[in-house]
């Protein structure tokens, strides 16, 4: 067991070995060379260990091949945060569908899915319902959007196999901050999105508003971006205070 380990291990040697992987890299991307520097593992010892974490999905590759923090620990924080998100969101779905008149939703990204974990609803006229726990696809409208444009980019392109959006829409999305989708998802009815953000900054959830397009116009994003984003941004402060 390597110094670090002896003095601050739990005494379970290969346990104690991968958190320091993974500690290591949370600074950014690393070869294995830079691995072993900094962790001052053995070379054989920091790749069996990287391979292994990489099987897990807790580390991944980026496209110069360099070790970085995996999807897993990602979803794991989310999983996490899930219960802190959720007593958040009621009043703050329930604002923004006041004020836009739109019915108002918050989806987390679970695999090839997006999940509806909560909603406030139009009482009356037209609506677009998306009951609680509905599984949606990542590959069409603007919480897909959000939900995979600040995603690492070998991800982010695997997500864009099949999607009814390009890679030039996503990099406009993460400049302006905002999606918004036009029958993508289903015909007739458009949304505008927000990303929401972990206390550590990365997007955990999309908030949304969604209805028909004769209502919220060919151009949602004119209307209600600001309204989105700052809803969105809102909520991601709850989460941080509650983080801190």
């Amino acid at each position: 067991m390597d110094k670090t380990s002896e003095e601050n291990g739990s005494g379970v040697g290969v346990l104690d070995k991968a958190a320091i992987v993974l500690g290591a890299l949370e600074a950014g991307p690393a070869t294995l060379a830079q691995l072993v520097q900094s962790t001052g593992l053995a070379r054989p010892t920091a790749h069996r260990l990287a391979v292994a974490l990489e099987f897990h999905h807790l580390v991944a590759r980026d496209m110069q091949g360099r070790f970085v923090l995996g999807p897993r620990l990602g979803e794991l924080a989310a999983a996490a945060g899930e219960d802190r998100l959720l007593a958040s969101a009621g009043p703050v779905l329930a604002a923004l569908r006041d004020h836009t008149g739109e019915s108002a939703q918050l989806y987390r990204r679970q695999g090839d899915h997006r999940i509806c974990v909560a909603a406030a609803e139009r009482p009356i006229g037209l609506r677009d319902s998306v009951p609680l726990g509905s599984a949606l696809t990542m590959r069409a409208g603007s919480a897909a959007q959000i939900l995979l444009a600040w995603e690492e980019p070998d991800r982010l392109h695997r997500g864009l196999l099949g999607a009814r959006f390009t890679a030039t829409q996503l990099s406009a999305v993460r400049r302006r901050g905002w999606a918004q989708s036009i029958g993508e998802r289903e015909p007739g009815v458009g949304s505008v999105s927000a990303p929401v953000r972990g206390p550590n900054g990365r997007v955990v959830a999309a908030l949304s508003i969604s209805g028909p397009i004769e209502r919220i116009t060919r151009q949602p994003g004119r209307l209600h971006a600001a309204s989105v984003m700052s809803s969105a941004n809102h909520l991601t402060e709850q989460l941080r205070r509650a983080g801190a």
